[in-house]
């Protein structure tokens, strides 16, 4: 009966903690995720995926819990038979991340749920989504002069700046696996705290008076233009960078769904349970990726570092873009839009509509925000491409 005791006594949790030397690295990463819980139930910061995400990395660094094998997926040749046959829960989900399922099916959600009319409607705003993803090539050249990175990692940190976290995922699983988590939580951290990170850019870039401008209303967009639109960009995109298709391809065809007017019970699907079904799984698994000895290093500080730099540095590209169309049309556009072309929608437009309401309360800048924020999303989806065709 002893014995019996003291081999349950050693099988704990608490026993297996404690019995070696980086005890304390996973009890900071417990902090860690008890501290993004706080934020997405307390603080409400993006709390449809923080809170997976932090679940997530709750359940990967419980000891002796064995629900996630990293080492499954870093291998140069994966053996999915073992995953399968070996592996844990969050090892079963995770097949979705590193196939590249999850991102293209939220693409799929988000298409359905976005309203592409003031893009068309204003088709200049695809410059300023152009100009937001500034960040992204600046800090993957930072990343890679920094010596700390290889190309492909380079590249993988330098898309958080486009602030897309399906794409930031989509493009990390597939040059550099191994910093999904501290690249995942990077990405969805600065998305969260879009209010917080743009204003002060915002006010710091443009004049009073450029704030207060009031842009005419945009034209209205014809049914057969909202479906013509994916098609052609689909096309378009396709012909000249293969390697987007995946991610432009789904976000169309969602949107598809939603614009022919045919489709109403699958559009609905895509927005609702589908979207919330990938969420759940991706943000979950992406949590997984975050073990003590994988996330507790140099790295990881730097990648949160590069991130916030890319993601400032885009925000600051959107803008100074919007300055620029505002000089060349003779006061027209409002610079504040330019913030909304990195492509965290509708988020961004959002913070647009506040800052400008700020300074003039009748001032409606929303659905002109609109369209460089979907314009983002291509954006990003388009330098996601770039990379991949690169490495």
């Amino acid at each position: 009966m002893l014995e019996a005791i003291q081999n349950f006594l050693n099988t704990t949790g608490i026993a297996r903690w404690f019995s070696n030397g980086d005890w304390w690295q996973t009890g900071l990463m417990f902090i860690i995720s008890f501290a993004l819980v706080y934020l997405a139930i307390v603080k409400k910061f993006e709390p449809l995926l923080l809170l997976p995400i932090a679940i997530g990395m709750l359940l990967t660094n419980l000891p002796g819990a064995n629900m996630f094998h990293l080492d499954f997926f870093i291998a140069q040749d994966i053996n999915y038979g073992q995953v399968l046959h070996d592996g844990g829960l969050l090892d079963l989900l995770y097949l979705g991340v590193k196939l590249g399922i999850y991102p293209c099916l939220i693409f799929i959600g988000i298409g359905a749920m976005t309203d592409f009319s003031p893009l068309i409607s204003n088709p200049k705003s695809l410059l300023i989504g152009a100009g937001a993803q500034l960040g992204v090539f600046v800090a993957f050249s930072a990343a890679l002069i920094s010596g700390f990175f290889s190309p492909e990692e380079a590249a993988a940190i330098g898309i958080i700046g486009g602030a897309d976290g399906p794409t930031a995922i989509l493009v990390t699983k597939t040059l550099a696996p191994a910093l999904l988590g501290a690249i995942a939580i990077a990405a969805y951290s600065y998305m969260a705290l879009i209010p917080m990170i743009q204003p002060p850019f915002m006010k710091l870039l443009t004049t009073k008076k450029e704030r207060q401008i009031k842009m005419t209303a945009l034209r209205q967009v014809s049914k057969t233009e909202k479906i013509l639109f994916p098609i052609v960009v689909t096309f378009v995109v396709g012909l000249i960078l293969p390697d987007a298709v995946t991610l432009i391809g789904c976000l169309m065809f969602g949107n598809l769904l939603n614009v022919c007017g045919v489709t109403d019970r699958l559009s609905k699907t895509a927005q609702n349970e589908l979207m919330n079904i990938v969420t759940i799984f991706l943000g979950i698994s992406v949590g997984a990726t975050a073990s003590a000895a994988n996330f507790l290093r140099l790295e990881t500080i730097l990648i949160i570092c590069c991130g916030l730099v890319a993601f400032c540095i885009s925000t600051c590209g959107g803008l100074i873009t919007a300055k620029i169309m505002n000089w060349i049309t003779g006061g027209k556009i409002n610079p504040l839009i330019g913030s909304a072309g990195v492509s965290a929608v509708p988020m961004a437009a959002r913070v647009s509509q506040t800052v400008g309401q700020k300074e003039d309360p009748s001032n409606f800048l929303l659905m002109h925000a609109m369209g460089p924020n979907v314009a983002g999303v291509i954006g990003s989806a388009v330098a996601a491409g770039v990379f991949l065709s690169w490495f």
